[in-house]
C-alpha cells in the first residue's frame, strides 16, 4: 500500500538539472541562532495533494499526527570536529576539520586542513593541552590523513577532543562558535557520536514537544546516520546523474524497523521522517518487500527527481541551501514545482533559513 501512496507524487517526467535548484536568498534570513523556545520556530506545512501551504509554528506539529503514527529521527551526535592549532617550526596557524576516524588503534583520522597549501606530508601540528598530530598522507586538495601522537586509550583522545574542539557550525553562520553551541547544535535525540553536522530538523524538538506527541499515541523512534561534509558539498555538475556522494555510516535497529514497518503495513498510520539525513538512512536499507530492514552499513545514495520513496510518507525538514543534495532530495519528495513555490513563499514571508532556521513539513 505504501508504494502506491508514494507513487502518486512521481510527477517528474523530464530530467531536472542543477540549474533547477539554484535560488537567491537574502543573507539576513540566515539564522545565526535557533528560536528560543524551540517550539516558536515557524513551520511551513506543504500539502502535496492539495498543492497548498499553511503557516504554523513547531508547537502545532502534533496537530498533524494521529494515534499510531510514527516519527523517525536521526540520533547521531555531533562532536566538536574543528580544531585550531599551529605548525611546528613556523608556528603558522592551521585549522583541522575532523571528518572521521579511520583506525582507533593507530589514531588515524581523515581530515580537511586550512590553509591546505601550507600543510604537507611529514608536518607536525600542535593543538591545545599538548595534543599533537603528524600529516601522513594527502587524500584530496584539502584532505589529509593525520596520526594523532597520543598514547592513551582511544576514548581518552575523544575526551580531549571534546574539551579542546570547537562545534563545527556551518560556514554560512556568520559568527564564531560559542561554548553554548556544544548543546545548542545538538538534537534532543543525539546518542551516537560521529556526525560533523546536526540533522537540523531535529533541533526543533524539546522534551515537552516529544511528550505531547507520545501522549497522543505517536511512536517516536530513531535510526543513526553519521553526517559528513560530503552531504553539504554543493553539486557542481549540471547533469545530476553525474554527482557522486561520499559514503556515510548508518545503523537501523530491529526495534526501529519493527516500529516503522508496523505503520507502513497499516491502512491509516503514517511515517513522518525528521530530517533529510534520516531519509537517506532509511531509504538506503530496504528489504526485498520494500519495508525497512534492520542492520548497518555505508550509503552513498543520492536521491534526486524522479525518485520513488518506499518508507518516507511525510517529511520534516529545514530550508536547504541552493545547489545542495538536500534541496534536491526535498524536491524529489515534494515535487520540484511545489517546492519551488514553497521556497518563494518562504522568502516572501521571511522565514529563517538553514540549520538554525525554521522548518517545513511536507505531507
Amino acid at each position: 500500500m505504501h508504494l502506491a501512496t508514494a507513487s502518486r507524487f512521481l510527477r517528474h517526467t523530464i530530467p531536472l538539472k542543477l540549474s533547477d535548484f539554484i535560488y537567491e536568498y537574502p543573507k539576513e534570513l540566515i539564522a545565526n541562532y535557533p528560536a528560543e523556545p524551540r517550539e516558536e520556530a515557524r513551520l511551513m506545512v506543504v500539502d502535496r495533494e492539495a498543492e497548498a501551504i499553511e503557516h504554523r509554528t513547531l508547537a502545532d506539529l502534533p496537530d498533524y499526527f494521529e494515534e499510531g503514527d510514527v516519527l523517525v529521527a536521526n540520533d547521531s551526535k555531533v562532536f566538536p570536529a574543528r580544531l585550531y592549532g599551529t605548525k611546528e617550526k613556523t608556528g603558522a596557524k592551521v585549522e583541522v576539520f575532523l571528518l572521521r576516524e579511520l583506525n582507533p588503534e593507530t589514531r588515524l583520522w581523515d581530515v580537511i586542513v586550512e590553509p591546505a597549501r601550507k600543510v604537507r606530508v611529514g608536518n607536525k601540528l600542535f593543538f591545545s593541552e599538548g595534543l599533537a598530530a603528524e600529516v601522513i598522507d594527502n587524500t584530496t586538495s584539502r584532505g589529509r590523513t593525520l596520526r594523532f601522537l597520543f598514547d592513551d586509550e582511544p576514548e581518552a583522545l575523544y575526551a580531549l577532543i571534546e574539551r579542546i574542539g570547537h562545534t563545527p557550525l556551518p560556514r554560512y553562520i556568520r559568527r564564531e562558535a560559542e561554548p553554548e553551541d556544544k548543546t545548542r547544535y545538538q538534537t534532543l535525540f543525539a546518542k551516537h557520536r560521529g556526525a560533523v553536522a546536526a540533522p537540523a530538523a531535529g533541533l526543533h524538538f524539546t522534551d515537552a514537544l516529544v511528550d505531547t506527541l507520545t501522549a497522543k499515541g505517536v511512536d517516536v523512534t530513531t535510526v543513526t546516520l553519521h553526517t559528513g561534509l560530503g552531504t553539504f558539498r554543493p553539486v557542481e555538475v549540471e547533469d545530476l546523474t553525474k554527482h557522486r556522494m561520499d559514503s556515510e555510516n548508518f545503523q537501523i535497529s530491529a526495534e526501529a524497523a519493527t516500529t516503522v514497518n508496523r505503520a507502513l503495513t497499516s491502512r491509516t498510520n503514517k511515517v513522518t521522517v525528521c530530517s533529510t539525513t534520516t531519509v537517506r538512512a532509511i531509504e538506503s536499507s530496504l528489504s526485498a518487500d520494500r519495508n525497512l530492514k534492520a542492520g548497518s552499513g555505508w550509503t552513498d545514495k543520492f536521491i534526486y527527481p524522479p525518485h520513488e520513496f518506499h518508507i518516507t510518507e511525510r517529511l520534516l525538514t529545514n530550508f536547504q541551501m541552493p545547489r545542495s543534495t538536500l534541496l534536491i532530495m526535498v524536491a524529489a519528495f515534494g515535487g520540484a514545482d511545489l517546492i519551488r513555490h514553497a521556497y518563494n513563499e518562504a522568502m516572501k514571508e521571511e522565514y529563517r533559513l538553514f540549520a538554525f532556521g525554521d522548518a517545513m513539513l511536507i505531507v
